[in-house]
């Protein structure tokens, strides 16, 4: 129920100048009866929420790329072998502070690390006594046990 003089456009491509008429785009769909009658029972659909560009971070993100895009900055698109080779850098520039955190030790810290590596020296030593012990031949054993015996009765004469 429209009044005929005043004709809202559906169409934005539509003139009443254009003598073609095939040059007029028509809609592929067809329009919802809905919207003629104004029937106030009728559920009207509403367009979708998108959570995605809804949410805080993708409207940020948009704003960012449109000025970008304004500017005549584009997202830089490295290749993938450069990508690689950057990463790997910044690993080994990572790896050599935490090196260089490692080599600037206290005092206390080096003298700790000494006192471990004689502690692990003297334990390597006695394993290797007493796995030369264990392999020697029986003759071998009772040729100590008698030295031992012997000097023991050396030094109990003696004193």
């Amino acid at each position: 129920m429209k009044p005929q003089g005043s004709r809202v456009r559906d169409n934005p491509f539509e003139d009443t100048n254009l003598k073609d008429a095939y040059l007029i785009p028509r809609s592929i769909m067809a329009e919802p009866d809905y919207i003629e009658d104004d029937n106030p029972e009728l559920i009207r659909p509403q367009k979708l929420v998108n959570p995605v560009k809804m949410s805080r971070n993708h409207q940020d993100l948009h704003r960012e790329l449109l000025m970008n895009q304004k500017r005549g900055l584009a997202p830089q698109n490295k290749p993938e072998l450069q990508k690689v080779m950057e990463k790997r850098k910044r690993d080994q520039v990572i790896k050599q502070k935490e090196e260089a955190a490692q080599k600037k030790k206290s005092d206390f810290e080096i003298e700790l690390l000494k006192r471990q590596q004689k502690l692990e020296q003297l334990e390597l030593e006695n394993q290797k006594l007493q796995e030369e012990q264990e392999n020697a031949p029986e003759f071998v054993k009772v040729k100590g046990n008698l030295r031992r015996t012997g000097q023991e009765v050396a030094q109990a004469q003696e004193s």
